[in-house]
């Protein structure tokens, strides 16, 4: 897909309408990391600016606006997404995307739409603008992010899964909801880290005279 200047500038005049500045600065540095993650694992650059540009479209709805479009486009709701409706800001955006902004490529809707909760099985380009929100500069300079940062870097799987894990972690601690599709996510990731680790293993050469 080809991105074009008007359209990166049209969602950005959306953006100054409809979101805070300090937040229009978090896209603008997810965006950036999307490009990079992308040219570092090869994956189409302008679909992964374009999906992190797009990510937070929906990010300041109200929850009974993003309830009520979440059930006039049928979304499955879980009862975690009727107590925390914020949560559904993701599926949101992809709507939004398309709606508003013509946006009709099924790669930039589902790097949109999971790049909260993630998905079991979800593709590169979905990992690095999952990965890309998470791990942004703005995020910190902590020893853990820097340390995922450099996993995002070399291994998605293997990132997905231990970003999966550091925020159960923080919502255990602050006592609040687990989505379930956030530990299906980090569950389908773990095995395919530990798959990804297993195959390596048994690719290695055997030492000379074993």
């Amino acid at each position: 897909m080809k991105q074009s200047l008007s359209l990166r500038q049209q969602v950005l005049a959306w953006l100054k309408e409809n979101v805070p500045k300090s937040r229009i600065e978090h896209i603008l540095r997810v965006e950036q990391m999307a490009i990079h993650l992308a040219r570092v694992h090869r994956v189409d650059v302008e679909k992964a600016a374009l999906s992190g540009l797009m990510h937070d479209l929906a990010k300041y709805f109200k929850p009974a606006r993003l309830l009520e479009i979440a059930r006039r486009a049928s979304l499955p709701l879980d009862p975690v997404d009727e107590a925390n409706p914020h949560l559904l800001h993701a599926e949101i955006g992809a709507i939004v995307a398309r709606e508003e902004f013509g946006v009709q490529d099924a790669e930039i809707l589902g790097a949109i739409a999971n790049h909260t909760l993630g998905s079991p099985g979800m593709n590169s380009l979905s990992c690095i603008v999952y990965l890309a929100d998470s791990l942004e500069p703005g995020r910190g300079d902590t020893l853990e992010l820097n340390h995922l940062r450099q996993v995002a870097q070399q291994n998605l799987a293997q990132a997905v899964w231990l970003n999966c894990d550091a925020s159960v972690q923080f919502l255990i601690q602050t006592q609040r909801l687990i989505h379930p599709r956030a530990l299906l996510t980090r569950n389908w990731f773990l095995q395919q880290t530990k798959s990804q680790q297993k195959f390596t293993e048994a690719s290695k050469p055997l030492p000379v005279g074993s």
